[in-house]
């Protein structure tokens, strides 16, 4: 009887880690096609936010401002630290990374950490300073995107000070759904006007599906977050 339950119990152990095991793989998988998804948004982030240190022609850039030097560094340093955010964060929240480089995850979660609270002051100086195309209701949507950036960095950061590694977790995952909201308010409009045309959109972002996109390019991905978060918490309870 001891030797049965001893296999039982071995048995169990190989199907927790051949479980484990792949849900690491997909996970890997997943994050890969992800990134290698955004690439593109990624690389024309980038090369727009450098831009003006590679003497890059900026006449017809519609974010560049003759004479309002602040508006314009904030714009281009949104850009392209944004860029480095949506590259390296999934590294950050890899599982097994903080235990076999501890050393790396602590520093480069520090630079990460203060990239975010950059570019979600980069993007609310900017609007501040110039507004978006869409008026009052775009500036509303997209203040609050770069206001949750500005605090899951720095939660993420202050809780990571104080050693509360669980909710340091939480508010990274948080700062990782919103580093995609900028290429995932593009998916959105080339999957709607694929599907529809341009249904309810116009020229000037007032139409419906503009405003609802002014909030929908990352409100409902945190929702479901929040749902996975309050389930995982409820399961350990």
């Amino acid at each position: 009887m001891a030797g049965l339950l001893g296999s039982g119990k071995t048995d169990q152990e190989d199907r927790t880690l051949a479980t484990t095991r792949r849900r690491t793989l997909s996970l890997w998988i997943g994050w890969g096609l992800l990134i290698l998804l955004a690439l593109p948004f990624v690389h024309w982030s980038l090369t727009s936010g450098v831009g003006p240190l590679t003497g890059a022609d900026l006449a017809d850039n519609r974010f560049y401002t003759p004479q309002l030097t602040l508006a314009n560094l904030a714009i281009f340093s949104h850009m392209a630290l944004g860029a480095g955010l949506m590259l390296f964060i999934p590294l950050q929240v890899w599982p097994g990374l903080r235990q076999r480089w501890p050393g790396y995850h602590r520093w480069m979660g520090r630079v990460l950490c203060l990239a975010g609270v950059i570019v979600g002051l980069g993007g609310l100086t900017y609007i501040a300073m110039r507004g978006t195309i869409g008026g009052v209701w775009m500036n509303a949507g997209f203040a609050l995107y770069g206001a949750l950036v500005v605090i899951c960095a720095g939660q993420a950061l202050r809780h990571a000070r104080y050693k509360a590694f669980a909710i340091h977790r939480q508010w990274a995952l948080r700062l990782l759904v919103l580093s995609f909201g900028s290429w995932l308010y593009r998916v959105h409009y080339g999957l709607w006007y694929l599907a529809t045309g341009g249904v309810a959109s116009t020229p000037d972002f007032d139409g419906a599906f503009d405003l609802v996109q002014n909030f929908a390019f990352y409100l409902p991905y945190l929702l479901a977050l929040e749902l996975e978060l309050w389930m995982r918490r409820a399961q350990s309870v």
